[in-house]
């Protein structure tokens, strides 16, 4: 008699960002991840859905004075001040390592205008290997006195549609946190041709030390990030996938599988690991590994079916 050795059945974790195939849901978040080639040998980088590198702008950014980061309860505060080698540099030495990934590279632009969006989008729009765009739109305008972008629904529509006019690929937009209704502003840049969305980018906050009666932060003030942000990522994200119809992407203190799927459930297609990264370098990896797990428990024919799957009633 024959016996037929039984083998686990392979899950569907496949999701799609526009017209972005990725094998899994997961990816990493902007600032937290360097250019990838520093996580080369802690994991396995072609477990993930998708690389989402530091952001790049037009010029080098040498970033704010230390100390730029410090810890506080569940999280931790950063004021690194977006330092980066500029978008020649990055394509130069840095698209090559990441060419040769057989990932997803989604790369995260900033600017000070709608001039800088366009001209880095075009830069990048000749290499191959970029497969998507991530717009941070936490950045001041300084033709409109340092308004930030993503505060204003029509500047957040301004610069969405300067990168999608020069974008040969999906543009994602990342939101900020620190605005009075970010369902609005989904909605603004969603009209402005958005292929998808991804909040929330850090909340502002700072830490003062007793000892010395000074900010903790050199900037004094910085972006809030970690478990300590997830209850309100989790409530933004909620709604911002009820009020749009494009993908939209969960951020903020996702640490677990179980973080991951609760993301989902609230209407997120796909999630990025952000400040886990600095604690453990095979967060991502092991956040797949678990949604992986919890698709073959549940014996869910896909990934797909846990998105917006939330119960309200």
């Amino acid at each position: 008699m024959e016996f037929i050795k039984e083998t686990n059945p392979i899950p569907d974790l496949r999701v799609k960002i526009g017209s972005l195939s990725l094998d899994n849901p997961v990816m990493t978040a902007s600032g937290t991840f360097g250019y990838a080639r520093e996580f080369e040998r802690l994991m396995n980088l072609h477990r993930l859905g998708a690389i989402i590198v530091k952001g790049i702008s037009l010029h080098p950014r040498h970033g704010n004075p230390p100390p730029r980061i410090v810890e506080t309860a569940c999280g931790m505060l950063n004021a690194i001040g977006l330092q980066n080698v500029g978008v020649e540099r990055f394509i130069k030495d840095k698209m090559g390592f990441l060419g040769n990934l057989n990932v997803p590279i989604i790369v995260n632009i900033l600017g000070d205008s709608l001039d800088e969006y366009r001209e880095i989008t075009e830069r990048l729009g000749d290499s191959p290997a970029v497969a998507a765009i991530e717009v941070n739109i936490s950045c001041p305008n300084v033709k409109k006195g340092g308004v930030a972008f993503g505060t204003d629904p029509a500047m957040a529509a301004a610069v969405t549609q300067a990168v999608k006019e020069k974008s040969p690929v999906p543009v994602i937009v990342k939101l900020s946190p620190n605005v009075t209704d970010i369902a609005a502003i989904a909605r603004a840049v969603e009209d402005a041709g958005a292929d998808a969305v991804s909040l929330i980018n850090t909340l502002i906050g700072m830490a003062i030390n007793l000892k010395t009666r000074r900010p903790e932060l050199a900037n004094v003030v910085g972006g809030l990030s970690g478990p300590a942000i997830k209850p309100v990522a989790l409530r933004m994200v909620y709604q911002v996938a009820r009020a749009v119809n494009i993908p939209v992407i969960g951020i903020g203190g996702i640490e677990t599988a179980e973080d991951a799927l609760e993301f989902m459930l609230a209407g997120a297609t796909a999630v990025q690991i952000g400040t886990a990264n600095f604690i453990n370098p095979r967060a991502s990896e092991e956040v797949v590994e678990g949604i992986t797990e919890y698709v073959l428990q549940e014996n869910l024919p896909s990934v797909r079916d846990l998105i917006g799957a939330l119960r309200v009633d």
